[in-house]
């Protein structure tokens, strides 16, 4: 027999952070929640899911990704927030979910501080004072998010720093959030690097070698701090090309802090560049780790080299990863079109994939999917995306295909 299974579903935006009550924090939902299935559900599994610093106005939010897949294949059946807002602050998408999908996929859902069980409203629409509260969270998400922008606009106009995290090199100062100190075991790295490109070293050449050296990473760093807790996708994080260019090219290491550089139209809306003559620059914000002669020089340089060539569209690309390191494999246009694994030149792993004929790969590809599901067509993007999660490149003679539930069905 099936067993009910509840998942409790938590969450806590940056903007709740800043303006928040005590009683939205992660902790008290937890607790709230757990004291209600004591009360209600004593003996049913539950299943926790949360998201800790994501805004509630859209559904990009992993845990709420997950929690939707698993109700997707039918593994949930009831789901329980501390209020709507939690679940959703945006009016049209929350009564989406409590009127037409968790009905047709049988699934309760109950708000406990709204009093809301849809168990007491199946076969009719709920009441208007639900309705009522989900217009009054739409509207407080829209005039929070006006809030925290405008508090933010003043801060920069300071010439403060506002951001969560601290940049790689710098720590935040204890007794004021909005300074920066030198982080001396980050920066003695970013000093390196633009040494070495100061010595004529290019930045795949960097990478290349701190991954032999066993340099850490930006990211290393906040792990081993406690800033994150983020794990690699292979064996370790790797240092990559970008990663030292996105170095070499931030003006916060001589001291510089730059702001407005792009804008957003809401909480949870894209980052749209501005041009420059736009942006908010704080000089002398704080103490520099590069000088600026060393940084003009730097950029002087780089300015000559050849703008990089971005990926193609192709039907493959966003799909095809590295079988030995697992990242993505970029796209190489011209007379013999290629993939090829940008970490090979930046990395010690010496498997990484070098080179793959494009459109062997489309036709290998192709051959499977009609094998697969029993059927002709073309290689489409779309069809890719029904029916593949993903392919793991090693070489044109070990390639495995990782299908998606819905290509078992043929």
């Amino acid at each position: 027999m099936k067993r009910y299974i509840i998942a409790i579903y938590i969450r806590l935006s940056k903007e709740d952070d800043k303006w928040k009550e005590e009683s939205n924090s992660i902790t008290m939902q937890r607790v709230l929640l757990k004291k209600y299935i004591e009360e209600h559900f004593a003996d049913y599994e539950v299943i926790e899911f949360c998201d800790d610093g994501y805004t509630g106005t859209n559904f990009e939010r992993p845990g709420m990704q997950e929690m939707l897949c698993r109700i997707r294949d039918g593994e949930i059946d009831c789901v329980i927030v501390k209020d709507f807002s939690r679940f959703a602050r945006d009016y049209v998408e929350l009564g989406s979910y409590l009127e037409q999908i968790f009905p047709f996929l049988g699934v309760r859902f109950i708000s406990v501080n709204d009093g809301y069980d849809s168990i007491n409203y199946q076969g009719s629409i709920a009441d208007i004072d639900v309705n009522f509260k989900n217009l009054l969270y739409d509207l407080y998400s829209k005039d929070l998010s006006e809030k925290v922008r405008s508090s933010l606009a003043i801060r920069k106009e300071k010439g403060q720093y506002v951001s969560g995290n601290s940049p790689f090199g710098y720590e935040k100062d204890s007794e004021d959030r909005h300074a920066l100190l030198i982080a001396e075991d980050e920066a003695e790295v970013v000093r390196r690097i633009f040494s070495l490109t100061l010595d004529g070293w290019t930045s795949v050449q960097v990478a290349k070698l701190f991954n032999k050296e066993g340099v850490k990473t930006p990211v290393e760093f906040k792990i081993e701090k406690g800033r994150t807790s983020r794990q690699p996708k292979g064996e370790r994080f790797l240092w990559s090309s970008s990663t030292v260019c996105q170095i070499l090219r931030n003006e916060i290491y001589v001291g510089n802090i730059v702001q407005k550089k792009y804008v957003k139209d809401f909480v949870g809306g894209k980052n749209h560049i501005k041009p420059r003559e736009e942006w908010l620059v704080s000089y002398g914000h704080h103490e520099p780790i590069i000088n600026k002669e060393d940084f003009d020089k730097v950029q002087a340089s780089r300015g000559q080299k050849r703008p990089p060539q971005h990926n193609q569209t192709h039907p493959l690309v966003g799909k095809l990863v590295c079988g030995c390191c697992k990242k993505n494999l970029h796209y190489r246009r011209g007379l013999n079109p290629y993939f090829t694994c940008g970490q090979r030149y930046s990395n010690t792993m010496e498997n990484c994939v070098s080179k793959v004929n494009a459109m062997f790969m489309e036709q290998y590809i192709l051959w499977m999917m009609q094998d697969k599901l029993q059927k002709d067509g073309d290689l489409s993007k779309e069809m890719i995306e029904s029916y593949i999660d993903k392919i793991e490149v090693y070489d044109e003679k070990h390639i495995e295909i990782l299908w998606k539930e819905s290509a078992g069905q043929y």
